[in-house]
């Protein structure tokens, strides 16, 4: 993977949050492609209970600055950025007092889903997109981890389609069985048609639940990872039905080797 541009978005990353799956995996595997070479860039959302002064996160105030549109109201956009200790591995955080400034993730303290989680999946979307506009960085591959990242195959295939720096790069999207109940807001599917994307794109968020949020990421990406040993059937069968080039589950011991094949033959 020598020289080659990776951008990496999860909804969580170690050593911010506590260690799963997902927040695992998006550590591991761009520590390895950074031990092999490659350029790298982690994004995740800055939550509130991240410890900004433990963690060393401070803002980037050339990045920061701009508002993002959301469903017709303008959000201010602060980029915070800070270095994984021992692996020079930086990572950019997505910040918003209104959306992320809570002591939590993704649900209260009751375990519910906060009913603004489907405007913050769109808020990071777009705010991976433009921050790394203002950089100038332009990705061989884009890999995707957990839902809340999941909106942003489909900004990058349809609103921001026109962007030249995406011209050329390649979405990989691992799915996980690290899922929701319930549905997410029932509006989400007006807030994402505000911005002009095709109705058959999101048709199947008149009910936004897990299943079908990660349906519209791998109808947007060019290649899938399954990034847990079981998931749900439906969307196994849906990406076998995909027809785009899928990697089976690999345990954290092994998946070195098959990631960077998988990225070098099927992806790249």
């Amino acid at each position: 993977m020598k020289d080659k541009k990776i951008l990496y978005v999860s909804s969580e990353v170690v050593p911010y949050l506590p260690e799963t799956e997902i927040s695992s995996m998006s550590f591991e595997t761009p520590r390895m492609v950074n031990q092999q070479g490659g350029q790298i860039r982690i994004f995740m959302p800055r939550y509130g209970n991240i410890n900004e002064r433990r963690h060393q996160l401070h803002e980037v105030i050339r990045l920061s600055g701009i508002n993002l549109v959301i469903n017709d109201l303008d959000m201010p956009l602060i980029i915070k950025v800070a270095s994984i200790p021992k692996e020079r591995i930086q990572v950019y955080f997505i910040d918003n007092d209104e959306y992320f400034k809570r002591k939590a993730t993704l649900t209260d303290e009751d375990g519910n889903l906060f009913p603004d989680n489907d405007e913050r999946a769109i808020f990071f979307a777009k705010g991976v997109i433009e921050t790394v506009k203002k950089l100038n960085w332009s990705p061989d591959i884009i890999h995707i981890h957990g839902w809340l990242a999941a909106l942003l195959p489909l900004y990058l295939k349809q609103f921001y389609k026109n962007e030249p720096l995406f011209n050329e790069s390649k979405i990989v999207t691992s799915v996980y069985n690290q899922s929701f109940d319930n549905n997410l807001n029932k509006d989400m599917i007006n807030k994402i048609a505000f911005d002009n994307i095709e109705p058959k794109a999101i048709k199947v968020l008149e009910k936004p639940t897990y299943s079908n949020l990660m349906k519209v990421a791998i109808d947007h990406s060019d290649a899938l990872i399954i990034g847990s040993e079981v998931i749900p059937a439906e969307l196994e069968t849906y990406l076998k039905d995909s027809k785009k080039p899928v990697l089976d589950f690999k345990e954290k011991d092994e998946f070195a080797e098959a990631y960077t094949e998988f990225y070098n033959t099927s992806v790249l």
